[in-house]
């Protein structure tokens, strides 16, 4: 079997109960960074065998981590930095090879930072689409915002600090005055959503350094107009 364990994306006591059980017990547990995962073990105090699974290295060691389960019936468990595996990171990749060998999969359920984001940011919530993290060059950037002029769903992302300003001058060159939200730190300490148009965060930004990994959601439904004020929403 091998199974797919969501694990916290900032407050280590989001762990599932059942997620702490599988990763005690199996015989493998593939990691994206073994750094990172070794913190949320020892939190748990599970001491077991770690392997890192990740981008630079899924082509080469997939082949064996699929014998193991097929030839000698391991159990492995396969978690990232952080959230559910399989939304943007390598774990699709594995998932598909293992499931081409007829190799059981199964999901363990837990954290999400696009959900968490998504339920807490006052858009709605009952279509969405997730775009990943947006293409580093502006042309391309602005291109996918003009595709979303007619998206009648909320739109989600992931952006980086160094790079937040400058998507959320394409987003108001391209889409014009729609709310935005942005959700930063989820679940940590520092946790933060920021709520109004894109003007109004890019003011923000000036005046305080982004800070943080970044959720970034949008409805172009959801416009700011004289007629609906907006304003930065502080953390409470």
């Amino acid at each position: 079997m091998l199974y797919i364990v969501s694990t916290p994306i900032g407050n280590l006591s989001d762990i599932t109960v059942r997620a702490s059980k599988i990763l005690a017990e199996c015989d493998l547990i593939l990691a994206e960074d073994t750094r990172t995962s070794k913190r949320l073990l020892d939190h748990l105090g599970i001491s077991a065998r770690v392997s890192a699974y990740h981008d630079f290295n899924k082509e080469k060691v997939t082949p064996g981590v699929v014998a193991s389960l097929k030839e000698e019936g391991k159990e492995i468990a396969l978690i990232t930095d952080a959230g559910t595996p399989g939304v943007a990171d390598p774990a699709f990749y594995l998932v598909r090879a293992a499931l081409a060998e007829g190799i059981a999969v199964s999901p363990v359920p837990g954290a999400s930072a696009v959900l968490a984001a998504l339920v807490a940011s006052g858009l709605p919530t009952d279509r969405f689409v997730f775009e990943n993290f947006l293409p580093n060059k502006g042309t391309r950037r602005r291109k996918l915002f003009e595709s979303l002029k007619d998206e009648p769903r909320t739109v989600i992302f992931y952006e980086t600090p160094h790079r937040i300003v400058k998507a959320l001058e394409d987003i108001k060159a391209v889409l014009g005055n729609v709310r935005v939200v942005i959700a930063r730190e989820l679940t940590k300490i520092h946790e933060e959503f920021l709520r109004g148009s894109a003007e109004e965060l890019l003011k923000h930004f000036a005046e305080r350094q982004p800070r943080g990994e970044m959720v970034v959601l949008f409805n172009v439904r959801v416009r700011v107009t004289p007629q609906t004020p907006s304003r930065l929403s502080p953390p409470e």
